[in-house]
Protein backbone atom coordinates (compact mmCIF):
# COMPACT_ATOMS: atom_id res chain seq x y z
CA UNK A 1 0.00 0.00 0.00
CA UNK A 2 1.26 3.20 -0.82
CA UNK A 3 1.80 5.76 1.99
CA UNK A 4 2.66 9.52 1.79
CA UNK A 5 3.98 11.40 4.80
CA UNK A 6 5.74 14.67 5.58
CA UNK A 7 9.08 13.60 7.27
CA UNK A 8 12.57 14.96 8.19
CA UNK A 9 15.88 14.56 6.59
CA UNK A 10 17.19 12.66 9.18
CA UNK A 11 18.51 8.91 10.16
CA UNK A 12 15.50 7.41 9.08
CA UNK A 13 14.64 9.05 5.92
CA UNK A 14 17.43 10.83 4.55
CA UNK A 15 18.58 7.32 2.78
CA UNK A 16 15.66 6.74 1.47
CA UNK A 17 15.39 10.84 -0.20
CA UNK A 18 18.34 10.32 -1.52
CA UNK A 19 17.82 6.61 -3.35
CA UNK A 20 14.87 8.83 -5.17
CA UNK A 21 16.75 11.87 -5.99
CA UNK A 22 20.08 9.78 -6.64
CA UNK A 23 18.04 7.51 -9.50
CA UNK A 24 15.68 10.53 -11.05
CA UNK A 25 17.81 13.79 -10.75
CA UNK A 26 21.74 12.54 -10.96
CA UNK A 27 21.41 9.43 -12.89
CA UNK A 28 18.61 9.88 -15.49
CA UNK A 29 18.79 14.02 -15.58
CA UNK A 30 23.03 13.61 -15.35
CA UNK A 31 22.86 16.63 -12.37
CA UNK A 32 26.00 16.72 -10.97
CA UNK A 33 25.54 15.18 -7.17
CA UNK A 34 27.41 18.39 -5.41
CA UNK A 35 24.28 20.51 -7.03
CA UNK A 36 21.91 17.93 -6.28
CA UNK A 37 22.10 17.49 -2.22
CA UNK A 38 22.74 20.90 -1.11
CA UNK A 39 23.06 22.12 2.88
CA UNK A 40 19.11 23.29 2.73
CA UNK A 41 17.89 19.15 3.06
CA UNK A 42 18.39 19.45 6.87
CA UNK A 43 16.29 22.57 7.04
CA UNK A 44 13.26 21.49 4.72
CA UNK A 45 10.64 19.66 5.52
CA UNK A 46 10.25 16.06 3.09
CA UNK A 47 7.05 14.75 1.90
CA UNK A 48 8.43 10.75 0.89
CA UNK A 49 5.74 8.02 -0.89
CA UNK A 50 6.37 4.53 0.07
CA UNK A 51 5.40 1.03 -1.09
CA UNK A 52 6.08 -0.73 2.37
CA UNK A 53 10.18 -1.00 2.10
CA UNK A 54 10.68 0.95 -1.27
CA UNK A 55 10.91 4.52 -1.57
CA UNK A 56 8.54 5.82 -4.61
CA UNK A 57 8.51 9.45 -4.67
CA UNK A 58 10.07 12.58 -2.71
CA UNK A 59 9.51 16.46 -2.56
CA UNK A 60 10.37 18.93 -0.47
CA UNK A 61 9.46 22.43 1.21
CA UNK A 62 11.71 25.32 2.62
CA UNK A 63 10.64 28.56 4.46
CA UNK A 64 11.88 31.75 3.35
CA UNK A 65 9.74 34.52 5.71
CA UNK A 66 6.52 33.05 4.91
CA UNK A 67 6.81 31.90 1.35
CA UNK A 68 7.14 28.07 0.76
CA UNK A 69 9.51 27.06 -1.62
CA UNK A 70 8.52 23.64 -3.35
CA UNK A 71 11.36 21.32 -4.93
CA UNK A 72 13.02 18.48 -5.67
CA UNK A 73 10.24 16.67 -6.49
CA UNK A 74 11.12 13.27 -7.91
CA UNK A 75 8.78 9.95 -8.68
CA UNK A 76 10.59 7.19 -8.98
CA UNK A 77 10.54 6.02 -12.92
CA UNK A 78 8.88 2.96 -12.48
CA UNK A 79 5.76 4.92 -10.21
CA UNK A 80 5.24 7.40 -12.83
CA UNK A 81 1.54 7.64 -14.33
CA UNK A 82 0.19 6.68 -11.37
CA UNK A 83 -0.54 10.20 -10.02
CA UNK A 84 1.94 10.01 -6.74
CA UNK A 85 4.20 13.46 -8.61
CA UNK A 86 0.51 15.28 -7.89
CA UNK A 87 0.11 13.67 -4.53
CA UNK A 88 3.55 15.03 -3.06
CA UNK A 89 2.85 18.98 -4.50
CA UNK A 90 -0.46 18.67 -2.97
CA UNK A 91 0.91 17.02 0.16
CA UNK A 92 3.61 19.98 0.30
CA UNK A 93 0.97 22.64 -0.34
CA UNK A 94 -1.29 21.43 2.43
CA UNK A 95 1.73 22.10 4.59
CA UNK A 96 2.42 24.91 3.77
CA UNK A 97 -1.31 26.19 4.18
CA UNK A 98 -0.99 24.39 7.45
CA UNK A 99 2.06 26.64 8.56
CA UNK A 100 0.22 30.26 7.27
CA UNK A 101 2.11 30.43 4.39
CA UNK A 102 0.02 33.10 1.69
CA UNK A 103 2.01 31.64 -0.98
CA UNK A 104 4.10 28.53 -2.16
CA UNK A 105 6.61 28.87 -5.17
CA UNK A 106 8.73 27.05 -7.27
CA UNK A 107 11.08 26.79 -10.13
CA UNK A 108 9.49 24.21 -12.86
CA UNK A 109 12.03 22.09 -15.24
CA UNK A 110 9.61 23.77 -18.53
CA UNK A 111 8.75 20.47 -19.68
CA UNK A 112 6.49 20.23 -16.61
CA UNK A 113 4.68 23.49 -16.19
CA UNK A 114 1.32 21.93 -17.90
CA UNK A 115 1.99 19.52 -14.69
CA UNK A 116 2.49 22.33 -12.38
CA UNK A 117 -0.32 25.01 -14.02
CA UNK A 118 -3.03 21.75 -13.48
CA UNK A 119 -2.10 21.83 -9.76
CA UNK A 120 -2.81 25.41 -9.52
CA UNK A 121 0.72 27.10 -10.09
CA UNK A 122 0.88 29.89 -12.26
CA UNK A 123 3.80 30.65 -14.18
CA UNK A 124 5.95 34.09 -13.73
CA UNK A 125 9.04 35.95 -14.79
CA UNK A 126 11.34 34.47 -17.15
CA UNK A 127 12.61 31.22 -18.08
CA UNK A 128 15.93 30.45 -16.00
CA UNK A 129 18.32 28.15 -16.54
CA UNK A 130 19.40 25.85 -13.48
CA UNK A 131 21.48 22.41 -13.40
CA UNK A 132 21.84 23.26 -17.18
CA UNK A 133 17.87 22.39 -17.42
CA UNK A 134 15.36 25.23 -18.69
CA UNK A 135 12.97 26.59 -15.55
CA UNK A 136 9.92 28.45 -15.03
CA UNK A 137 9.33 29.92 -11.43
CA UNK A 138 5.41 29.25 -10.33
CA UNK A 139 3.78 30.40 -7.82
CA UNK A 140 0.27 29.42 -6.17
CA UNK A 141 -1.62 31.59 -3.75
CA UNK A 142 -3.04 30.05 -0.65
CA UNK A 143 -6.45 30.83 0.87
Amino acid sequence: MVEIKIVAFDDAHCGLIRTVREQVFIQEQQIDPEIEFDDLDSEAVHVLVMDGEQPLGTGRILADGHIGHIGRIAIMKAARGQGLGAKVVQALVEYAQQQGYPRVDLGAQTHAVDFYRKLGFMPYGEEFMEANIPHQAMEQMLA
